[in-house]
């Protein structure tokens, strides 16, 4: 009566009945603990797709229990995006992708009984883009044209940065639509603006750069200037200029 957690154990039960002759029986039992209902935890559970590696927990650690885990209802498939651990109460899932984002049930058993938690499913992020930058002219003519480079692809709920010579660089950055920050007016440029140049998108949860650019400036000869070592010449003196 009024079994409690300390009563778990392994029972040796002994019967001797009495008559013409003394006669023993021995009998063995064990004492289970009635399984807690597992929870599953997770190191994350809106990962990045195919980019990041998640651990799930089958909760509470308890003694005693062998763990289970299901996956769409069924057990684990052999894959080396899903590792085990030696207990296997924990489970590993590298580079998470559609087809291993769950539901995801784990189950604690024993003997005589086993409970099993309620489904989680990883809530798969997107993965971004990788931007990359156009010009309406990779070959400007110093001092003379206007170069518009723009940060692609256009997409929602991003945030654009600009990089010059690895510096970011907003204030040269116009603003086509708020928050934006996807174009970049070099006007009147010149020899140093050649870059390179990247752009950079940004979510809560990460960012990706593009592959860097340069500017082909082109320009003319410099207007060519006399020189004289000297400010005055008598007469008949040799003139000399360079």
């Amino acid at each position: 009566q009024n079994v409690t957690r300390k009563d778990t154990g392994s029972y040796t039960i002994e019967i001797t009945k009495q008559g013409d002759r003394t006669e023993g029986e021995t009998g063995h039992y064990t004492l289970y603990l009635e399984t807690p209902k597992p929870y599953i935890s997770s190191s994350n559970l809106s990962p990045r797709e195919a980019m990041e590696t998640v651990i799930l927990s089958c909760d509470p650690d308890t003694r005693d229990v062998s763990y289970l885990w299901w996956i769409n209802g069924q057990s684990l498939p052999i894959s080396h995006k899903l590792q085990l651990s030696k207990t296997n109460r924990t489970l590993i899932i590298f580079g998470v992708t559609n087809d291993t984002a769950g539901p995801y049930e784990c189950e604690m058993k024993i003997p005589v009984s086993s409970s099993r938690s309620d489904p989680v499913t990883l809530n798969l992020l997107p993965e971004l883009p990788k931007p990359y930058i156009t010009s309406n002219n990779f070959n400007p003519m110093e001092n003379k044209n206007v170069v518009v480079l723009t940060c692609e692809p256009k997409t929602q709920n991003y945030n654009y940065v600009g990089w010059v010579n690895g510096q970011s660089s907003p204030v040269r950055f116009r603003v086509k639509q708020p928050g934006e920050n996807r174009i970049l007016i070099l006007t009147n440029v010149t020899r140093n603006d050649t870059g390179p140049y990247e752009c950079e998108i940004r979510d809560r949860f990460g960012s990706i750069f593009s592959d860097p650019v340069t500017l082909d400036v082109l320009y003319g000869p410099q207007v060519p200037r006399i020189f004289s070592p000297f400010n005055y010449y008598r007469s008949g003196n040799t003139l000399e200029l360079s």
